[in-house]
């Protein structure tokens, strides 16, 4: 007789396609998977990618140091000889080897198999699975579409948003800036789309050092930057004035057409963007904050560039780094003294 693994279930649906939730055994889940890959498996449901060792290396380390999974694991039964049996809310799944696909967690999986050589006692433990029978490959294929495109991983830095103190401030400023980085990069409506150069990256691509972002920033995301100081904690704030700025900026000059110039912009050398942060930072925050408004117009109110003779980095070459950055700031703090009134236009 086949040995079966018992438990309470709940029923839900993708669209139109049923699916059942429970927990399970790690090692039972190990025992019944297997991995269909795409444009390698002859079958219907092959939609998973090569597995990426280095990514299971990792896992197994997160799960040996303790850790374990919240995220349900979403299989597909393909096995035509025994079947899943449903009564009264409770699900017996057959624990037939290699009966059921992979269509969100190979590579969890992997990693708590590598986990289990080191340490047993992890196939004990439970985690949950979604279980749909039998999917055609363009039922699996929208499954896998929607988890890994129209879903979006969280910003790591949120946790500090929601928890408060439960990670460190040095490591939380860090981590924040980095989050705020690779957002403004990978978004098309970003001013800073592909501009910034994230590990990994081709070569080429991006402008922006990650290394740069993050320390120009990082001094202000603290609970002693200016960020805590004009009371906008949390990661949506943060990227919302730092793109309104940088998108003002695209506005003076993507009319002159030297926006994407490498050559010309110089917001996209590491000394004319630090300069920019500093302006940012130290003048045009607070200016916002008295007027209660971090908007896009309101910047546009306090930034008073002139689109003729807009300051590029051909005027900065040959001058050292820190030479340069203080340029760009003065340059743009020069726009704030233009935008004043005219002494007629004051109240006394």
């Amino acid at each position: 007789m086949q040995e079966t693994y018992r438990t309470e279930y709940f029923e839900t649906s993708f669209g139109e396609i049923p699916a059942f939730t429970f927990s399970m055994r790690v090692r039972d889940l190990l025992h019944i998977h297997y991995v269909a890959v795409r444009g390698k498996d002859d079958e219907e449901g092959a939609v998973q990618r090569i597995l990426n060792k280095r990514r299971i290396k990792d896992i197994r380390n997160y799960v040996l140091d303790g850790n374990m999974f919240f995220n349900s694991f979403i299989l597909n039964w393909t096995d035509k000889n025994f079947s899943p049996r449903r009564r009264a809310q409770r699900i017996e799944v057959p624990l037939v080897h290699a009966s059921a696909q992979v269509i969100d967690g190979q590579h969890r999986l992997a990693g708590l198999e590598e986990a289990m050589k080191e340490d047993d006692s992890i196939g004990d433990q439970e985690v949950i699975v979604t279980l749909s029978e039998h999917l055609t490959t363009p039922q699996a294929a929208k499954i896998f579409l929607n988890i890994n495109t129209e879903q979006k991983p969280v910003p790591k830095s949120l946790i500090y948003d929601l928890f408060g103190e439960a990670i460190d401030d040095a490591e939380h400023v860090v981590i924040r800036a980095a989050d705020i980085a690779k957002e403004l990069n990978d978004d098309p409506e970003s001013p800073l789309y592909k501009s910034i150069k994230l590990p990994g990256a081709p070569r080429g691509s991006g402008s922006i050092e990650l290394s740069t972002f993050v320390s120009s920033f990082k001094q202000h995301l603290g609970r002693d930057g200016v960020f805590f100081t004009v009371n906008l904690p949390s990661f949506k704030h943060q990227k919302t004035v730092i793109e309104n700025f940088f998108s003002v900026m695209k506005g003076f000059y993507q009319h002159e057409k030297i926006w994407n110039s490498k050559s010309k912009n110089p917001f996209l050398k590491a000394a004319g963007f630090n300069g920019a942060v500093d302006y940012l930072t130290g003048t045009l925050m607070l200016k916002c904050a008295e007027r209660k408004s971090f908007t896009m117009d309101t910047m546009r109110m306090i930034i008073d560039l002139p689109y003729e003779g807009l300051l590029t980095w051909d005027e900065m070459k040959g001058l050292d780094g820190k030479t340069a950055r203080k340029k760009v700031k003065e340059y743009l703090e020069s726009s704030v003294i233009n935008s004043l009134p005219s002494h007629d236009e004051y109240e006394f």
